[in-house]
Formats: structure tokens, C-alpha cells, sequence
């Protein structure tokens, strides 16, 4: 993963610029959740999803979708709503209304 993600310089978001980090095998085996900033955006690295688990306990709960001709894994409503009132914070209890308004659109 961190040859693909070199060349858009990934850095810890949030973190002082000062403070040392290289994105490689020995520093994503240290850590769960990693949270980037990239030349491309920001990009989270969740090894675990409050509210709904670890990645096994995800992918479960995931929606297959292709995207760019590749089959991806998306969590599912229900997954996503389990993790932002799991999360709680402001910003994701307001994405609740989204995901009924989502819902109702559904059916």
C-alpha cells in the first residue's frame, strides 16, 4: 500500500509538519486507523469502524459495487449509520438526516 500511496505524499492530518512519519510496511503494522492528508485529498486508512468493527465485520455489512470497472466493497446504510451515531460527533450526527433522507428515497 505505501508504493501506491508515495506518490501522492501522504502526511498524518492534523499532525505538527515538524513531526516524522513515513507511511510503510512496519508503520501501518503499528497502527489501526490512520488518518491522511494527500496531494489528492484526504484519505482514512480504518482498520476498524466504530460501530460496526473490524474489517471482516464491514465487508458482512458491504454493498458491492463497481466503480471504474473495479467491484468494491461500500458499507452499507445500515453500517454507516451504526459507525456515525457510534461516533457521535456533531458532524456526523447531522449526516443521519442524509442517510434518512437517502432511505426514504429508496423506498
Amino acid at each position: 500500500m505505501e508504493k501506491a500511496l508515495a506518490p501522492f505524499r501522504p502526511t498524518l492530518r492534523g499532525a505538527p509538519p515538524e513531526l516524522p512519519f513515513v507511511l510503510d510496511a512496519s508503520s501501518l503494522r503499528s497502527g489501526l486507523n490512520f488518518t491522511l492528508t494527500t496531494a489528492a485529498g484526504d484519505l482514512d486508512l480504518l482498520g476498524e469502524i466504530p460501530g460496526v468493527g473490524l474489517y471482516e465485520q464491514a465487508a458482512s455489512d458491504a454493498v458491492r459495487v463497481e466503480l471504474l470497472g473495479f467491484e468494491v466493497l461500500i458499507l452499507s446504510l445500515d453500517a454507516l449509520e451504526r459507525s456515525k451515531r457510534a461516533a457521535g460527533r456533531a458532524k456526523d450526527l447531522l449526516d443521519l438526516a442524509e442517510i434518512a433522507e437517502i432511505r426514504k428515497a429508496l423506498g
